[in-house]
C-alpha cells in the first residue's frame, strides 16, 4: 500500500468522496493524495465480520478462490452510500449486503497502489 505523507493515518481525513455506483470510489484525502477504489475491490474488501471471517479462512486454506455472502444474480454496484459521523463511511451493496462501514482509517490500509 500506498504511504501516507503526512501524519499517521488516524490524522489524515478525506475532504472529497466521490463515488460512481457501478465503477469506483475516489477519495481525496486531506495530505492532498488521491485514492480510487474499483466497485468490485470495495466489495471484496468488506470490513464487517462476516466477510473478514470468510477472507481469513480463505487465507488460510491459501486459496485463489475467496466467495464473499451475497447475492451474485445482478451487476455490483453500490445502492446507497452515507457518512457515519466523521469517522466512516457505509456502503449498501446491490447483492443485499448491507453491513459494512468503511472507516477512513481502513480504507487508507487497504487503497490500492497505484
Amino acid at each position: 500500500m500506498e504511504s501516507v505523507s503526512s501524519g499517521s493515518p488516524g490524522h489524515v481525513t478525506p475532504i472529497r468522496l466521490n463515488l460512481k455506483r457501478d465503477e469506483m470510489l475516489q477519495i481525496t484525502w486531506s495530505t492532498g493524495q488521491e485514492s480510487t477504489y474499483p466497485i468490485a475491490y470495495l466489495r471484496s474488501m468488506c470490513p464487517c465480520a462476516g466477510c473478514r471471517v470468510v477472507r481469513e479462512e480463505t487465507s488460510k486454506k491459501k486459496s485463489l478462490l475467496n466467495i464473499l455472502p451475497g447475492n451474485y444474480a445482478i451487476p455490483l454496484t453500490a445502492v446507497s452510500a452515507e457518512l457515519v459521523g466523521n469517522y466512516a463511511l457505509k456502503i449498501d451493496w446491490s447483492d443485499d449486503h448491507t453491513t459494512g462501514i468503511y472507516s477512513f482509517e481502513y480504507l487508507l490500509e487497504i487503497r490500492p497502489v497505484k
